[in-house]
């Protein structure tokens, strides 16, 4: 086997075994599984051209969560993502993909409303479970900026919630 075919195959490996993953934290950054999609299949071919660059194999899924992260960024300012279009009929309600029937789409719901570095802050701090430190390294930011960020992104949920997300005291 050459030298490439092994590259490719190691690569190939990566991607099969990670592509769900990558996928549901694309998601949770845009909000629409087609963006998520084409945001994956960017990283993927970034990756794929740094694939020799990354000495440390271990740090692969914080280089790609980066990727995704500054792609997510760079989409909203180019000039074709900022045109509005028109359709015949409105939707009742946005239909998102959602893993429970408990309270996940209204909590989504609400994740949206949140500005992008806060919402992103919060899907690699509470989806992803990553570290604060790791959170950071990720978005580029400093560990503090990611405790406010969070810490302003729950507070700012929990005032929007809901009765059925956010139960008083005394109904518990």
């Amino acid at each position: 086997m050459s030298r490439s075919e092994a590259r490719d195959e190691d690569f190939a490996s990566y991607m099969h075994a990670r592509q769900p993953s990558l996928l549901r934290t694309a998601y949770l950054l845009t909000g629409d599984r087609h963006t998520a999609e084409d945001l994956v299949q960017t990283a993927f071919a970034k990756l794929y051209l740094s694939w020799d660059k990354v000495k440390d194999q271990g740090s692969i899924d914080g280089y790609v969560r980066r990727i995704l992260v500054n792609e997510n960024n760079s989409l909203w300012r180019r000039a074709w993502k900022r045109r509005e279009s028109s359709t015949a009929e409105l939707p009742d309600r946005p239909h998102h993909d959602e893993y429970d029937g408990g309270t996940g789409a209204e909590l989504w719901d609400l994740v949206q409303t949140l500005p992008k570095k806060a919402r992103a802050v919060v899907v690699l701090r509470y989806y992803e479970e990553l570290s604060e430190a790791e959170t950071a390294e990720a978005l580029g930011i400093s560990v503090g900026t990611v405790k406010s960020q969070a810490s302003r992104a729950l507070a700012t949920l929990r005032d929007r919630a809901p009765q059925t997300l956010n139960p008083r005291e005394e109904d518990r």
